[in-house]
């Protein structure tokens, strides 16, 4: 019993004792090379969800249309400079919009304006909105998606609110509007701050949408449907 007793101990001390330098200098390599791994795993998941989350930025970005451009920016209420062609520009901040037009005030004019998307040729404004207009914003409301130029000129005939037609040739219509069809409209011309009056009207004329460059409702604040 002396004898087992004395190798139990002995097999206890060797069991108990330090690693040598060597064993100990191995770990330390293995876990060295486990820690390399491990990050070098982590830096390729993160690069592959980066890849995935920029394929699905760029395919959403692929489906965006200007009408959700001009949208997101009349969210923003961004400044911008409207080029409606024949170096015409509008430097205007951004109100609202429906089916197929945009409501824009001018500067230093509370006076709104009425401007055709399809007379748009160009948006010009600061990187921050431009970036800003790629955001999702929500829809237009049902009801608001159905009010084409057609209906908001219709609006504006039933008030009897005067308005300035830019056309597409330079020229300036003032007056009142009488009637709008669905691609065109009926004004009665009348000089600026003159009522609609028989005494007053200067003659009439039918202008198709697609001559129009803006319609300003001169009635400042004047509520747009």
């Amino acid at each position: 019993m002396p004898r087992i007793g004395k190798h139990l101990t002995r097999l206890l001390w060797i069991t108990r004792s330090p690693p040598t330098p060597l064993a100990y200098s191995r770990s330390v390599e293995w876990d060295h090379l486990f820690d390399d791994l491990e990050g070098q795993l982590a830096s390729e998941w993160e690069a592959e969800r980066a890849a995935l989350d920029a394929e699905s930025e760029r395919l959403r970005i692929s489906k965006l249309t200007l009408h959700d451009r001009l949208r997101a920016l009349c969210a923003q209420a961004s400044v911008v400079v409207l080029d409606l062609g024949d170096d015409h520009r509008l430097h205007a901040t951004m109100r609202t919009m429906g089916a197929d037009w945009i409501a824009v005030t001018a500067q230093d004019d509370p006076r709104p304006l009425i401007v055709p998307v399809p007379a748009v040729a160009e948006v010009g404004t600061d990187h921050g909105s431009l970036l800003g207009s790629l955001d999702e914003t929500a829809g237009l409301t049902p009801l608001r998606a159905r009010m084409d130029l057609g209906f908001v000129l219709r609006d504006l005939a039933r008030r009897r609110a005067p308005v300035t037609l830019s056309l597409h040739d330079g020229r300036l219509r003032r007056g009142t509007l009488d009637r709008a069809g669905a691609d065109h409209l009926d004004i009665a011309l009348h000089d600026a701050g003159e009522p609609r009056r028989t005494s007053t009207v200067q003659g009439f004329r039918v202008v198709p949408f697609s001559s129009l460059r803006w319609v300003r409702v001169e009635q400042p604040g004047a509520r747009l449907p």
